[in-house]
């Protein structure tokens, strides 16, 4: 009987306790037509076609200015956008990826254990086509997929003048319409 009494009392200790469900607000992703972003090359584990890509580090960066909008808001998961490199990508002294370059990325949500909302949305780019080769690659926002936190909050806007790099205020990556 006492056994009983326990584990019905340890039992309806645990289904009392105040359970703290996740939001379901998730962060809304805005890059508007023309917003220069970096993206971060990331590794590829055991890519099918090796490419001179794969030889970058990790980390290195791409900087994107967006051909097509993007709204979180409105656009589904998966959902495809266009942009063009701003500055060439280097590998040994050589250029990789000249200026002008055609880039494919998609909008994602991410499933998040560490983040706030449970899940977030990340723009990554799948792709980049520069004359008649195409590097498949994948490249976000963050230097990390890790979860640190929010992506940093600052980038340039299409006039800005071209010394001028999309990370000099505040250390972010993305324009401040980007977060709401």
């Amino acid at each position: 009987m006492h056994r009983f009494a326990s584990v019905f009392l340890c039992t309806v200790c645990v289904f009392t306790v105040a359970a703290r469900g996740q939001n379901a607000k998730i962060e809304a992703v805005r890059a508007p037509l023309g917003t220069v972003l970096t993206f971060h090359l990331q590794t590829r584990m055991n890519p099918a076609d090796p490419n001179e890509m794969d030889a970058l580090p990790r980390g290195t960066e791409i900087r994107v200015r967006m051909l097509s909008g993007v709204d979180s808001g409105v656009d589904r998961d998966g959902s495809v956008f266009y942009g063009e490199v701003v500055e060439p990508v280097y590998a040994d002294g050589k250029v990789i990826v000249h200026p002008d370059s055609e880039v494919r990325g998609i909008l994602v949500l991410l499933r998040s254990r560490i983040h706030p909302e449970g899940f977030r949305y990340e723009l990554l780019v799948t792709s980049v086509s520069d004359h008649a080769k195409t590097y498949d690659l994948t490249a976000s926002l963050n230097p990390s997929f890790v979860d640190g936190g929010a992506p940093a909050q600052a980038a340039s806007k299409p006039e800005e003048p071209e010394g001028r790099k999309a990370n000099d205020t505040n250390g972010g990556n993305l324009p401040s319409t980007l977060h709401d």
